[in-house]
């Protein structure tokens, strides 16, 4: 016995597929068994099993039990909810040694996946090449595993309210704001929570449907940000919080409509728990972040640390510097502030809500006092994969005597008078990604005609760009 696995699934931070065409319920009952063995190898029997609003999820969640069992763990099934309570069942019993989310995330009603953690710590990388080999090659345990099924979702929920111990009551109660679940998985949660937030809240497509009949679950994507947009300004609403479709993304505008970006949210919750911490700890963001964020922290006291993107990637290097807060542009944020490190966007909201009024400050304000820098969306554009890395180490070699400070944490990333500009390859897909940001409209194009010159050089050009 062995499954081998079509090759476009195995991602660097997840298992992700189309359904009927490359991912099916044997490829699930494969990643349980083979997740399965892999555990009971290192000395674990229990695995939490969740799953995300699309149609697909339930069939492959059946599948998957199947496939644990057969190894010999023991499945804990939380049911359907948003991939961090997933991530919460698995961090808050220590019985549990791993957990698996059957989600797409924000990709288009067709596509489904795994999001994988195992004993404490993400599951990515190698460790899914690993499994794709061992399932190809058969290296499976026997067993006979249990299955229970347990409802997390009020201790989550009383998890997540714990945020707001402790803050003066009468400015939480003035807070009104406004949600968007986007039909995605944390729909149910979110109506659970707001009835024990103080304040106002006013909810928008909290029905899970997989279908996303009101507009894609990314809130990254400025368009899909409009339905709440229109919210806040039609209840004259203090701020807008936007979920993506598994709940593990945030996005955010002020009571003016202004998009908060990751990196702009990242500035305030690090406003807020650097104003309570006598240390200076580390506060990781990603490459793509802005400038602003990064001295925002020191200005604040702690002690800014740019990282590689990928929420695998931040979360082991959290681990690895204690550091209570990290984030990325794209709308994770993990806090290890009193809560258990993994990136939660229903937590991420009610963090928003504390530090608003711990702060003393509306959100719009907060935003405004940010320094208005002009930048560029995220530019994706095709590059063979044979191309992308090997394009990347060519720009480096040109740059190492350049007077500009090049860092080489993740792609190059370039600071000079300008501002500073971007070039990574993408883990995920055979795209290079580019970002430049300037305080003058004219430091942008000079910035950009720096990542225009080395892509020519390296015999690329930046062309159309293309989605995630």
């Amino acid at each position: 016995m062995s499954h081998e696995f079509d090759p476009t699934v195995l991602r660097e931070y997840d298992i992700r597929g189309i359904i009927g065409e490359t991912l099916s319920p044997d490829d699930a009952r494969a990643i349980g068994r083979t997740f399965g063995s892999m555990l009971r190898e290192a000395g674990g029997s229990r695995v939490a099993v969740g799953y995300d609003g699309r149609v697909s999820s339930p069939i492959l969640e059946h599948a998957l039990v199947e496939g644990l069992t057969a190894a010999g763990c023991d499945a804990v099934r939380v049911g359907m909810g948003p991939t961090p309570m997933l991530y919460y069942a698995e961090a808050s019993d220590n019985e549990i040694d791993g957990g698996i989310q059957i989600t797409g995330s924000h990709n288009p009603a067709n596509y489904n996946g795994f999001k994988m953690v195992f004993q404490g710590r993400p599951f990515f990388g190698a460790d899914i090449q690993e499994l794709g080999r061992r399932s190809a090659a058969g290296e499976w345990a026997d067993g006979r595993g249990d299955v229970e099924t347990r409802d997390v979702m009020d201790a989550y929920i009383a998890k997540m309210v714990d945020a707001l111990a402790g803050i003066d009551g009468t400015s939480l109660g003035q807070l009104r704001v406004g949600w968007d679940a986007g039909n995605g998985a944390a729909g149910p949660a979110l109506e659970q929570l707001v009835e024990r937030l103080p304040g106002e809240h006013h909810l928008l497509f909290t029905e899970v449907d997989g279908n996303f009949p009101n507009h894609h679950p990314d809130p990254t994507v400025e368009a899909n940000l409009e339905d709440l947009r229109a919210l806040v300004a039609d209840k004259s609403l203090d701020f807008g919080i936007a979920f993506d479709g598994d709940g593990d993304r945030i996005g955010a505008i002020d009571g003016q409509g202004r998009v908060i970006w990751g990196d702009q949210l990242l500035m305030i919750y690090a406003e807020d728990l650097l104003a309570r911490r006598e240390d200076s700890p580390v506060i990781i963001a990603d490459v793509k972040a802005s400038r602003a964020l990064y001295d925002h922290v020191a200005d604040c006291g702690g002690k800014p640390l740019m990282w590689k993107t990928g929420h695998s990637l931040i979360k082991s290097k959290m681990k690895e510097t204690g550091s209570p807060l990290a984030g990325e542009m794209s709308g994770h944020v993990f806090f290890a502030d009193e809560y258990y490190g993994f990136d939660d966007a229903l937590y991420a909201g009610v963090r928003l809500l504390a530090a608003s009024a711990r702060l003393g400050k509306s959100v719009t304000d907060l935003r405004s006092a940010m320094p208005e820098m002009i930048n560029t969306p995220e530019m994706r554009f095709q590059v063979d994969e044979s191309r992308k890395f090997a394009a990347i180490e060519e720009v480096k070699e040109r740059l190492k005597d350049s007077p500009d400070e090049v860092d080489g944490t993740d792609g190059v990333r370039v600071t000079n008078n300008d501002g500073w500009w971007l070039l990574r390859a993408s883990n995920t897909q055979d795209v290079l990604v580019a970002r430049a940001e300037s305080g003058t409209q004219a430091g942008l194009t000079r910035l950009m005609a720096q990542i225009d010159e080395q892509l020519a050089l390296s015999g690329l050009e930046r062309g159309e760009s293309v989605g995630h």
